[in-house]
């Protein structure tokens, strides 16, 4: 009876240490790391919006902050207008002195096919603290991912500002990454861009003006397998606009970048 009673003493001691692991686990689980300084989603935000028949999930890091890089995630810095575009925003919320970012997280996965944006905005003029970043994303880190991102990094005198990048399959660890950068010019406030996956290869491409052909085509980057390790992983679609290390923009100005289309032709 004595060994009974002094186990059951010793269980009961331990409850709460059990308890404050399960609650540790449940704070840790709504985030899920990502590459490219540790972004990380939130997995259950208020908001969902429609754009270009599908369905968003918009993040919202409430009065807290969520990766990448400690930013601060706004809703209000996401709408859907009256022509039925979507806009992006960075801003800086004066009464808080804290600059507000922007993403969505497509409520689907896709596969492979072509994913294509047309924006409008001067994302070849962005600020060298912003990042604008259009991709695919399973959720694991520094794996299955695809992005077309435009930033100089924090780097004011960096002049390749147009990012591709593929992130290895899950159970691939070298290389970790593969990256192509080029510095543009836009010939206005227009711009498409586009990748296209398949099994055995991914086809990035970037062109003057809006448009379903390759007509003003001025950058391009092919990666094949299995030279490059390509996820063959459906994935979510992600569109954010967000602060590089959370640093301001040195100019102090306002971001507002606006997607008129997004397309998915699935091969």
């Amino acid at each position: 009876m004595k060994k009974k009673s002094n186990l059951i003493w010793i269980l009961l001691a331990l409850l709460p240490f059990v308890f404050a692991s399960c609650k540790k686990e449940q704070q840790v689980s709504g985030l899920q790391p990502v590459s490219k300084g540790g972004r990380a989603d939130l997995a259950a935000a208020a908001t969902t919006i429609n754009f270009s028949g599908y369905t968003w999930t918009v993040k919202d890091s409430g009065n807290g902050t969520a990766g990448p890089w400690a930013n601060h995630w706004s809703s209000s810095n996401v709408f859907v207008d009256a022509n039925g575009f979507l806009h992006l925003k960075l801003t800086k919320d004066v009464s808080t002195n804290t600059w507000k970012s922007s993403e969505v997280i497509m409520n689907k996965s896709l596969g492979y096919g072509t994913y294509q944006w047309k924006i409008d905005g001067r994302v070849d003029n962005l600020d060298h603290n912003i990042v604008f970043g259009l991709f695919n994303y399973s959720g694991t880190d520094l794996h299955d991912e695809m992005d077309i991102e435009f930033s100089k990094w924090g780097y004011p005198d960096n002049n390749k500002s147009l990012n591709y990048t593929v992130w290895p399959a899950v159970g691939v660890t070298t290389p970790k990454n593969v990256e192509y950068v080029q510095n543009f010019t836009l010939t206005g406030d227009w711009s498409t861009h586009r990748f296209t996956r398949t099994a055995n290869s991914i086809v990035f491409k970037s062109l003057h003006g809006h448009q379903d052909g390759d007509t003003n085509l001025f950058a391009t980057k092919t990666w094949n397998a299995p030279g490059t390790s390509i996820s063959k992983v459906s994935m979510p679609v992600h569109m954010n606009l967000w602060l590089f290390k959370a640093v301001p923009p040195s100019n102090g100005q306002n971001v507002e970048v606006i997607i008129r289309e997004f397309k998915f032709t699935p091969l």
